[in-house]
């Protein structure tokens, strides 16, 4: 089983690359927050988990993690994409 973690930071618009995002910043949405990830993860036809006690490494505020569940078939990459575009398209 691969279990994926995606952090806040990887879609968030305000960060640079080099402070954590992995998306491009028009992909990016500003102060994502957990439960939006995970309904986009859900939308996306993965299992979510939410841990809202986790801090990504390179941040000082705790804002939470998602891991994505049963994602054998794509890349980390693919997923934080595809999760960016739901996430962009549920604030719409």
């Amino acid at each position: 089983m691969v279990e994926n973690v995606i952090y806040p930071a990887y879609l968030d618009a305000s960060l640079s690359r080099s402070e954590g995002r992995r998306v491009a910043e028009s992909a990016a949405v500003e102060e994502p927050t957990v439960d939006e990830i995970a309904k986009a993860v859900q939308q996306v036809g993965y299992d979510a988990v939410i841990e809202r006690d986790k801090r990504y490494s390179r941040e000082f505020e705790t804002r939470g993690r998602v891991l994505v569940n049963n994602a054998d078939d794509a890349t980390k990459n693919d997923i934080v994409q595809a999760v960016a575009a739901y996430v962009g398209i549920l604030r719409d």
